[in-house]
């Protein structure tokens, strides 16, 4: 693996090249960033012994310091994983974000737990997955139950916006398109509403050069068909093997057209899905259901940043 680095969110902040196997598109890394608490909060921090996980959402990499040092105040080692092909670990060539399984993902996560040392070290794991990075995770620890001791997810993918019945009717033109044209095109149906939200709400700084679109990547029928995998498996029942806390926007606004109402409801998913699917996660899940919060609800207005912040803190409790 390699050596630490200073990080482009600058001080405070480090990062780690993780080389995996490479594939039909060359080299392959995930990047890692961590955060350190002060000695003070490491020393004495009601979270000194937990390791923190995160994994952003498609289109997207890690850049949200303000979440990281919620976590580092009070103890935790906070550790942000850009997953092969996305932000710090896109390569020239590389299609973004294009995979044919979330399971191959498994690797990042792996190599990513193992520079944490977190097993080795006996401190706890905790698991923060945001919109498809939620769906990710939520599949590893299913596959790797007694791993994390909590998963929290900020408005996790875990239901096509279609609904069950649009998603099964769906698969199977997906799938074949997958298998006959895997990096065929789709139509553009982000019209680029949630990043205007979040530049008005003043959350969202500038991302360098291709990292985070405006109208997110391309996708493409061999991805859409692994996500689409994801979902039935969460469809059919999971177990993630520890408590789920799981934060939502309380309301969802179609994405056709702009609206003022962009600024304080996920206009990415439809949130009520989304509650239904999760209580399907594991055997304890809590829904906090944000008033006011975006798609991801801590780039949100300050009342539902603050709000989904006290959602993190009570679903932490155990933890203590």
């Amino acid at each position: 693996m390699g050596e630490w680095h200073p990080d482009i969110l600058g001080e405070g902040f480090e990062q780690r090249s993780l080389p995996l196997r490479p594939d039909d598109e060359g080299e392959v890394v995930a990047t890692l960033v961590r955060s350190r608490p002060h000695p003070g909060a490491r020393l004495f921090g009601e979270w000194r012994d937990v390791d923190l996980l995160y994994v952003h959402g498609w289109s997207d990499y890690f850049f949200q310091t303000g979440l990281a040092r919620f976590f580092t105040d009070r103890g935790a080692r906070f550790h942000a994983l850009d997953l092969r092909k996305y932000g710090r670990s896109l390569r020239s060539g590389q299609t973004p974000g294009y995979t044919v399984s979330l399971d191959v993902y498994d690797a990042d996560i792996a190599a990513a737990l193992d520079a944490m040392g977190t097993a080795r070290e006996g401190r706890r794991l905790v698991l923060l997955g945001h919109s498809t990075g939620g769906l990710t995770l939520t599949l590893w620890a299913a596959r790797h139950p007694g791993v994390a001791d909590l998963l929290m997810l900020n408005s996790p993918w875990l239901e096509l916006q279609l609904g069950p019945l649009g998603r099964q009717a769906l698969a199977p033109i997906v799938n074949v398109r997958a298998r006959l044209d895997p990096l065929g095109t789709h139509p553009v149906v982000d019209l680029g509403f949630y990043t205007r939200a979040q530049r008005e709400l003043g959350t969202l700084p500038e991302a360098p050069e291709g990292w985070r679109p405006a109208q997110g990547f391309p996708t493409h029928p061999g991805w859409l068909a692994a996500v689409i995998a994801g979902h039935a498996r969460v469809a059919s029942g999971i177990d993630v093997g520890c408590p789920a806390l799981v934060l939502l926007s309380k309301r969802s606004t179609s994405a056709l057209s702009w609206s003022d109402a962009m600024r304080a409801s996920d206009s990415v998913l439809v949130v009520d899905d989304i509650a239904r699917a999760a209580t399907r996660i594991a055997a304890t899940v809590t829904i906090a259901r944000i008033d006011g919060a975006l798609h991801d609800v801590f780039l949100s207005a300050p009342e539902a940043r603050d709000a989904a912040y006290a959602a993190l803190r009570r679903g932490m409790t155990g933890l203590a």
